[in-house]
């Protein structure tokens, strides 16, 4: 019995202590949240430059919170060596030294933002420029201007809807210059619409639409012919330059209406020669070993046959020692004085053999019987067989490897 008692003596002594330590763990707990520290000095500013030169660069940083109580006051690099000036409630605000702050360039960090490194308001101007377009600003050497426009074509009607938009950068014989173009749905050569007299600019803005009947079993046949005009003081026309866009190889739907643009050519502005002229041009690839040869267009040509059915092709042949090696020819382009082709052949010709190979374009025309006749003929090689321009259009091929060199020749007529 004594023992039983000691026992329960011991233990409600220990549970009375339990209590009190925890009753007073508590009450410490409640008393330091409630505590607050009284300041005893009013507070006092330092200039930022003082505390920019008092401190070294380490003691600027945030420190750990665990060490000291305050709150650093971290000025921006943005806004280091400043001069400040203090107001009435001891307020510090940057001095109005300059009217605005150019924003740096490069991403803004969200410390910048809150501490207020860029001044509200402030705009850069670089971050609203459009692009520019490389069409309306780099135009090559000896340029004589460049045209604008969109094709469509609306298949139920079979309409084709050019849309003239500018011209820029003319090159007119006088001072001033008054525009105009025609254009043509080749081959068709007696028929043309014509857009307004744009007055004394050297780069018109026309934005006019015009539209042809034709069928879309013809149309990519068809060849559109830009051909600006200048206007003088005597009502005389003076044309300027042209710009020759086929059809057959463009995509054209009611809904895509894509701006093209093309350099205006001078080349074709010369008269003719007897019997016609011939574009073409010459690429050779030492690489590949291949010899390239662009049939463009031709014009002025002689037709024993004027009508809608005749029909005329190119034919080219590679020749080496005067021995025949292969030709290809063109399609027929039917009823015009003017064909344009645009269509690319290519031969196997080792460097080796430049020396002694020729290339012969031949103008046919077909004729009734399956008889063809020849209108003119112009063969191009090295200094063994040719002389003149067609000497020089093989050399120059040759001296620029893998760029297409073109020219007009004159076509000779043979038998």
């Amino acid at each position: 019995q004594v023992i039983a008692v000691l026992g329960g003596v011991i233990g409600g002594i220990l549970l009375f202590v339990l209590i009190g330590i925890t009753a007073y763990l508590l009450y410490k707990k409640l008393c330091l949240f409630s505590s607050y520290e009284e300041l005893i000095s009013p507070i006092t500013t330092t200039p930022a430059k003082a505390l920019l030169q008092n401190q070294s660069p380490s003691e600027t940083q945030p420190k750990d919170t665990s060490r000291s109580r305050s709150v650093p006051f971290i000025i921006p690099p943005t806004l280091h060596g400043r001069d400040w000036i203090n107001l009435m409630n001891e307020e510090q605000v940057q001095q109005d030294s300059e009217p605005y702050m150019i924003p740096q360039s490069g991403p803004r960090s969200s410390f910048h933002s809150l501490a207020g490194a860029y001044v509200v308001g402030t705009i850069n101007p670089e971050l609203y420029k459009f692009p520019e377009d490389p069409s309306e600003t780099d135009f090559p050497e000896g340029s004589i201007g460049r045209l604008w426009f969109s094709i469509e074509y609306e298949q139920e009607s079979e309409r084709l809807l050019v849309s003239l938009i500018k011209v820029r950068k003319l090159q007119p014989p006088a001072d001033s210059c008054s525009p105009f173009v025609k254009i043509y749905l080749l081959p068709d050569e007696r028929r043309y619409l014509q857009s307004k007299t744009k007055r004394k600019t050297l780069n018109p803005q026309f934005d006019e639409s015009f539209v042809f009947q034709v069928s879309s079993k013809m149309l990519f046949q068809s060849t559109l012919k830009f051909l600006v005009y200048h206007v003088d003081k005597q009502k005389k026309h003076h044309l300027l330059g042209q710009v020759i866009f086929p059809l057959k190889n463009e995509t054209l739907t009611d809904d895509s209406k894509t701006v093209i643009w093309r350099d205006l050519e001078k080349d074709s502005l010369e008269a003719p020669s007897e019997h016609g002229d011939i574009q073409f041009s010459l690429s050779y690839n030492d690489y590949l070993g291949r010899l390239t040869v662009v049939v463009l267009r031709a014009k002025g040509l002689k037709l024993q046959d004027e009508s809608q059915t005749a029909s005329v092709y190119v034919k080219v042949s590679l020749m080496n020692h005067n021995k025949f090696v292969k030709s290809k020819k063109t399609a027929a382009v039917l009823g015009s004085l003017n064909p344009v082709y645009n269509e690319t052949f290519s031969f196997k010709a080792d460097q080796t053999e430049l020396d002694t190979a020729t290339l012969s374009l031949s103008v046919l025309q077909n004729i009734e019987g399956d008889k063809t006749r020849l209108l003119g003929r112009v063969v191009v090689g090295p200094f063994m067989y040719t002389r003149g321009k067609e000497l020089e259009h093989w050399n120059e091929m040759i001296s620029k490897p893998k760029e297409l060199v073109k020219r007009w020749h004159a076509l000779c007529h043979s038998i």
